[in-house]
């Protein structure tokens, strides 16, 4: 998510072929607990610059490294400066227009920088293929794309923290009826599931994906680019949920969940980060302020009624979260049967911002995130 403007083929192409990563932690698959072991080893994968296996790495590079944290350093002229570790990376940023950057001597510093005129990566030192970032309970591995993102959006932190914070009981008792994940994306829904159900559309490389999971709940993954949905599977297996029940669909968001409503299946979490515009795999042209509502529409028609979360994210000039809530509002009462007052209690918004070193804020896009839990629960 960089700003206005976010092409939808920016965001869901990252041109990532993934053979796998390898969790040195043995406890792997375990809903809910905390993975504390985070060091990593690439096995082998193909990045768009470069190619990097275990046959020509060095020892050194072989070694596991641990995750590291990320930091926007500054941000001024339309560019970031990111830490991620030791790595800094100057990329472009819309929303860093009109600002000043506070510390230009750091800029000189970059190990990357993004030329977006010439979408290419100028790297002035060597890319550590096994990179990583530590969101404290999950870790996402850090790459470069062609567009200019790095496989990852720090700025979703504080969603990543509310549906951990807010995830629902997984201990298999009094679980609303879901679609059974084997059968997802098939004609008919299949047999029931114990387990609380999350959607995750336009999931890019599944960062939400894998809280969710982390929270013991199943997660149907979809995602318009084969190669974001191959990422995804990777990043499941570097922490250690590879055999956790994910299911991960390359689709149309828009068009699945609209068969989702016809098959009658239901989500305890939907959550959407759908782009300001953009086309689909097939050249179906997306546009936030128009094809937004009807979907929304749908997902609301997918939750579960006396229990469910919703979280919708995006970057638009046209669109904003008071838009959101107000058509939430109008929408919701009827799917949900929700009084005016549990409305109000039930949903949140505002801007996502990220700070940097001088505690100056940097606009990420707006968030609405509703959760209604049962009256007795």
């Amino acid at each position: 998510m960089e700003g206005h403007g976010r092409d939808e083929t920016n965001h869901h192409c990252s041109l990532l072929e993934v053979v796998g990563f390898n969790r040195l932690d043995k406890n792997r698959g375990l809903p809910g607990r905390r993975l504390r072991d985070r060091r990593l080893r690439a096995v082998a994968f193909t990045l768009p610059m470069q190619k990097c296996t275990l046959a020509n790495m060095s020892k050194s590079d072989r070694e596991p490294s641990a995750p590291a944290s990320y930091q926007l350093i500054d941000f001024g002229g339309g560019r970031k400066l990111e830490s991620f570790g030791r790595r800094l990376l100057d990329r472009p940023c819309p929303a860093a227009d009109g600002h000043a950057k506070r510390h230009r001597p750091r800029w000189a510093d970059a190990d990357s920088i993004f030329h977006l005129s010439l979408r290419r990566w100028e790297h002035r030192t060597p890319w550590q293929d096994e990179q990583a970032v530590d969101f404290g309970e999950f870790s996402m591995p850090v790459f470069p794309t062609p567009f200019g993102h790095v496989g990852v959006f720090p700025e979703q932190a504080p969603n990543w923290r509310w549906l951990g914070k807010t995830a629902p009981d997984c201990g298999g008792e009094g679980s609303a009826t879901q679609p059974d994940l084997h059968r997802a994306g098939d004609q008919d829904g299949g047999p029931a599931s114990v387990l609380p159900v999350g959607l995750n559309l336009f999931g890019y490389t599944g960062a939400s994906s894998i809280v969710m999971a982390t929270s013991g709940m199943q997660v149907v993954h979809v995602d318009a680019a084969k190669q974001n949905v191959s990422a995804a599977k990777a990043v499941a297996m570097l922490n250690g949920l590879d055999h956790h029940p994910i299911r991960y669909l390359v689709d149309d968001a828009a068009k699945f969940a609209a068969r989702e409503v016809r098959r009658q299946n239901r989500y305890h979490t939907i959550v959407m980060d759908p782009p300001a515009y953009g086309h689909s795999p097939r050249g179906k042209a997306w546009r936030l302020e128009r094809d937004l509502w009807p979907l929304i529409d749908d997902c609301l028609a997918l939750l579960t009624p006396e229990r469910f979360r919703l979280l919708i994210t995006g970057h638009s000039p046209q669109v904003g979260p008071a838009d959101v809530v107000d058509y939430l509002a109008r929408r919701m009462p009827e799917t949900s049967h929700l009084s005016a007052a549990d409305f109000d209690s039930s949903v949140s918004s505002g801007r996502l911002t990220i700070k940097d070193i001088s505690n100056r804020k940097l606009d990420a896009g707006f968030f609405v995130r509703c959760s209604f839990p049962l009256a007795d629960a």
